[in-house]
């Protein structure tokens, strides 16, 4: 398991957003490196990118009509030092929207400082919408499992277990079901927002999966397009055990079977243990896992009915 900080460079910034926000670079080509880290969204009182803020500036400021009339409205000393000031917290980059024209002293600046300054026909909300939602899940926590994700009856399903214990002979059993891969050995998964975690394949892994005796397989060339999927919320996780020695089952765990819950990022996960014993169906199983944990989403658990009927049955017979 590893956990890393995100981050991304201007430069990055105008290649993902230049053709959805028909952007145009006017000046700080040499900014083109300024990295936006993750570490600024959780110190840093205002969002990622917004309208011209001189208290909190953001990191991607926005300079709307409003914003350039301000500005103008100015006498000449006022304008350079607030113009100053903007640059002086060095923002990744500053956006011109409507295609309006850009005032000479603000491309001096940028040029000075290697800022990066673009233009967008684009209205500044507009600009605004795209960049927080990109930028927010580009830098969000992100983290590495050792593990196959996959999605089982339309949940995110992470198979983990140690070395040798069937992780992918069970994915590849599951494929051939009718499922679909999302990730083989080290799946990314993002905290997109407070409850949810999105699981992604890195692009060096994309459709492959390793089965000792068979090596690396391309699952799309062998199953076709609808037996992997790019991404899915992670929901569930499914971890199978080699038990040592014959440990008998406690008699509420045997109702409940083996639940508990696995930190990742800020998340609680529901995880499932199962043990990996000969004649054991593990695909079976863990089709069934997922099918119970999307009844107990919904509020059905049958281990509680049952436990209630029981004691029903026995009040019954007091009576």
């Amino acid at each position: 398991m590893s956990e890393f900080d995100a981050s991304v460079s201007a430069g990055e910034i105008f290649e993902q957003q230049q053709e959805r926000l028909n952007l145009r670079w006017v000046a700080g080509a040499q900014g083109a490196g300024r990295r936006i880290e993750s570490s600024h969204s959780k110190s840093r009182r205002p969002s990622l990118a917004g309208y011209l803020n001189i208290i909190y500036p953001n990191k991607v400021q926005i300079l709307g009509s409003e914003e350039l009339q301000w500005l103008d409205a100015l006498d000449s000393r006022q304008r350079w030092e607030t113009i100053q000031k903007i640059f002086q917290f060095e923002p990744a980059a500053i956006i011109v929207s409507k295609n309006q024209s850009v005032p000479e002293d603000l491309i001096e600046v940028a040029e000075e400082t290697q800022t990066a300054l673009w233009v967008s026909p684009q209205r500044g909300h507009e600009i605004l919408n795209q960049l927080q939602y990109r930028l927010a899940r580009a830098l969000a926590p992100r983290i590495s499992l050792h593990g196959v994700f996959m999605e089982i009856h339309s949940i995110g399903v992470l198979i983990t277990g140690e070395s040798g214990s069937g992780k992918s002979e069970l994915a590849l059993e599951l494929i051939s079901r009718g499922h679909r891969l999302v990730a083989d050995d080290m799946p990314e998964f993002t905290q997109i927002a407070p409850d949810v975690l999105d699981g992604t394949c890195p692009e060096m892994l994309q459709d492959l999966i390793e089965v000792r005796g068979l090596g690396i397989m391309n699952i799309r060339q062998m199953f076709g397009d609808t037996s992997v999927k790019k991404n899915k919320y992670l929901r569930l996780i499914v971890h199978l055990t080699k038990p040592t020695t014959e440990v008998p089952i406690a008699g509420i765990e045997r109702l409940i079977g083996d639940n508990a819950t696995r930190r990742i990022l800020e998340l609680d996960v529901p995880m499932i243990t199962l043990p990996v014993m000969p004649g054991r169906n593990l695909a079976v199983l863990t089709e069934s896992a997922a099918r119970l944990h999307a009844l107990r989403m919904k509020g059905i658990n049958p281990a509680i009915a049952f436990v209630a009927r029981h004691t029903q049955l026995l009040q019954s017979g007091d009576q």
